[in-house]
């Protein structure tokens, strides 16, 4: 229901908020970088630390940006965003697939990775955005 750039810094402040670090893995360099600059200026009262390559230091960075299947931070949660897909979901704690419902390639896609990580042997979880928030369909 809304964009990446507005559901993205709330998730990734509540995965701060926990103590843990996150890898924002997206479809391409140009796309990380504006999701990078988006993060500077997405809230007057906000501030989510964050880097990607461009600015270096990724150990150091509690939000690494890339375009790349890394985990340079150490993170404990992945945020795969424009169909970007890892094969290192096993090394992260938590792992969330940003789609959106509106474009049916996207929800085929991800629908097709779901049968894979079932296959896998992971815990899965499916939440919706609605218009009175966010509703779990389904899990298992």
């Amino acid at each position: 229901r809304q964009p990446l750039e507005a559901v993205l810094p709330t998730m990734l402040a509540r995965t701060l908020e926990r103590g843990q670090r996150a890898v924002v893995m997206a479809g391409s360099t140009e796309r990380v970088e504006a999701l990078a600059a988006h993060l500077w200026v997405f809230d007057d009262h906000a501030f989510l630390p964050h880097g990607s390559a461009a600015d270096g230091f990724a150990a150091d960075q509690p939000i690494w940006l890339t375009s790349a299947d890394e985990n340079p931070n150490g993170a404990t949660a992945l945020f795969l965003t424009d169909r970007a897909a890892s094969v290192r979901i096993a090394e992260f704690a938590l792992v969330c697939e940003m789609i959106d419902g509106g474009d049916e390639a996207a929800v085929v896609a991800a629908r097709a990775r779901w049968q894979t990580y079932r296959a896998g042997g992971h815990a899965l979880t499916y939440w919706q955005q609605e218009p009175t928030g966010w509703q779990q369909k389904s899990g298992g």
